[in-house]
Order: structure tokens, then C-alpha cells, then sequence
């Protein structure tokens, strides 16, 4: 699988530190504040930090469920938009819904893996070839500081090419 000329510009351009935080404060201050982090992003996967601390955690000292909710939909959606923009006509996206379990408590950073970025390529080139709306559904695992599994969600995602 290849990134297409203009999915491989905005890549390369948001994996910079300065240019995702100037992003998330102009499009997802909520985001900002928490201090979301873009870690990779490629062909196969999606990874986002979330910080531990005061930012983050509930009265319990734990991790927010909103939170880690947001760093997961993250994880999905930087790959869409990185490949609604280099897809061969004007593609809207739209999350439609949000799935999660939450297995353990998290004290201190995490991470949220997305690792099926092809399937979602492939769901995006069929909404853009076919006009018609094409849904997908991507798996992000969090894990706490020590690795383990903490939290499993499932994001759907609706794509449709405009026009």
C-alpha cells in the first residue's frame, strides 16, 4: 500500500510536533488542552499519546474515560483525514459512532493503537469511486505506562465523496 501524493504532504506535515499541536488548537482545542500527541502514523498504524496528571485524570486519580475516548478516536481519525486528502475527489468524513470497554485503570500516560490503516484506505477509495456513503469500523487498543491492555474500543467512521 501507498500513500498517495497528497495523503503523504499532510503525513509528513502533522507527524511535526509544532504543526499537530497548531492543528489541535485551531480545530481540537479540547484535544490541545489535554495534551493529545500524534506518535506515528504510517501505512499500517496509528499511534497517539495521551499525558498522565491533572489534565487527564478523574477525581480517582485515574485516567478519564472522555479522555482516553478522545485519544482513541484520534487514532482513527488522523489516518482518515491523512487519506480523505489524498483521495481522488473531495471526501467528507463523519464519526458516527463509539464503542469502548474499559478493562483497567490507567495512572500515567498512554498510548492508542490503531493498526489496520489499509482497510480503512481501502473503505475511502471505495467512497471515492463509488459516490456512495461507505462506512468503517477501526479497533484502537489503550495501554497503560507498564504495556498492558487497558481499554478496547471500536470508532465507526462514515465516509462519503461530495458533490
Amino acid at each position: 500500500m501507498a500513500w498517495s501524493d497528497g495523503s503523504e504532504r499532510l503525513r509528513r506535515r502533522i507527524l511535526k510536533p509544532w504543526n499537530f499541536k497548531a492543528y489541535l488548537w485551531l480545530k481540537l482545542p479540547l484535544a490541545a488542552c489535554a495534551g493529545l500527541g500524534l506518535e506515528s502514523l504510517d501505512e499500517r498504524s496509528c499511534t497517539v499519546r495521551l499525558p498522565g496528571g491533572w489534565r487527564t485524570q478523574n477525581p480517582f486519580r485515574s485516567t478519564y474515560f472522555a479522555a482516553q475516548c478522545m485519544a482513541a478516536e484520534m487514532a482513527t481519525g488522523a489516518p482518515a483525514l491523512v487519506l480523505a486528502a489524498g483521495a481522488s475527489g473531495s471526501i467528507s468524513m463523519l464519526l458516527r459512532e463509539v464503542r469502548a470497554l474499559y478493562g483497567k485503570r490507567i495512572q500515567g500516560p498512554s498510548r492508542y493503537v490503531f493498526g489496520d490503516v489499509a482497510g480503512m484506505q481501502a473503505v475511502v477509495e471505495r467512497a471515492a469511486s463509488s459516490g456512495e456513503s461507505e462506512a468503517y469500523t477501526g479497533r484502537v487498543t489503550g495501554r497503560a505506562p507498564d504495556g498492558s491492555v487497558a481499554s478496547d474500543f471500536e470508532i465507526t467512521w462514515s465516509f462519503k465523496r461530495r458533490g
